[in-house]
């Protein structure tokens, strides 16, 4: 697949660098200007970043790095298994437990939410950074969910990072996350409190917590368009109207 020139692989992480420097040192520019492609693309073209990865996979599939990236983009696409495995592969590279949450989210979009549920019991779960456990509570939750068990769900969700008013990266998505649970439990007026908690904390507009809390209280979106055509009064299909008079 072609890659634009002014991509020239000096653009990954330097810990990858590090990783590809085991290869040639062209080969290693082929897989860096693969992998960046990868990451430029796996948010609005998940597809072509899977067919990017998938070269720099059968250019350097000994690289923990190119296991790693292999397994987002198939994750991306929805292409569960093959992103467990390559997640699988990665790990065992690696040595790390850095994956073990997105591993387990994998099983849940394999439709087994109970492995998922395991998973987060396993050892390697206190291992993990702090952000890694909140990852790793949103799946338990979120395949408690998947099993029907909606209360557990949100119990699960409640812990003290949950109640801090400090933000980190993972806040939004965590309140987000209580306040959608609280919902499809029927507690609204917890629910909007925590969708706004979560608009408060989501600086980057990771979710949609604004259009939630609109639908919560009610607010409507009119189309631009009929909202002028009413201004002057007319109707959108006036046109129309008139012809059938016509035809009249």
């Amino acid at each position: 697949m072609p890659i634009p020139p002014e991509v020239t692989g000096e653009e990954i992480d330097p810990d990858v660098r590090q990783e590809l420097m085991s290869l040639p040192k062209g080969l290693a520019e082929d897989v860096s200007r693969n992998l960046v492609m990868v990451a430029q693309l796996i948010d609005e073209d998940p597809e072509k970043a899977y067919e990017y990865s998938r070269i720099a996979l059968r250019l350097a599939s000994r690289v923990a790095a190119v296991r790693e990236a292999a397994g987002f983009a198939a994750y991306a696409t929805q292409k569960y298994s093959e992103a467990l495995a390559e997640f699988r592969a990665a790990r065992r590279m690696s040595g790390g437990v850095d994956l073990w949450p997105v591993m387990a989210d994998c099983e849940r979009g394999m439709g087994r939410p109970e492995r998922a549920l395991a998973m987060a019991g396993e050892p390697e779960v206190q291992k993990l950074d702090k952000a890694g456990q909140v990852e790793m509570r949103l799946v338990a939750a979120g395949a408690r969910r998947d099993m029907g068990q909606l209360d557990a769900a949100i119990v699960t969700l409640q812990s003290p990072e949950l109640a801090s008013s400090a933000v980190h990266p993972w806040t939004a998505r965590l309140r987000y996350a209580y306040a959608d649970a609280l919902l499809a439990a029927g507690r609204e007026r917890e629910a909007r409190e925590w969708f706004a908690k979560a608009l408060e904390a989501d600086k980057d507009g990771a979710t949609d917590a604004s259009d939630r809390l609109a639908e919560l209280d009610g607010v409507e979106f009119v189309d631009a368009f009929d909202e002028t055509a009413e201004e002057q009064g007319e109707h959108p299909d006036a046109d129309d109207a008139d012809e059938d008079d016509d035809r009249d």
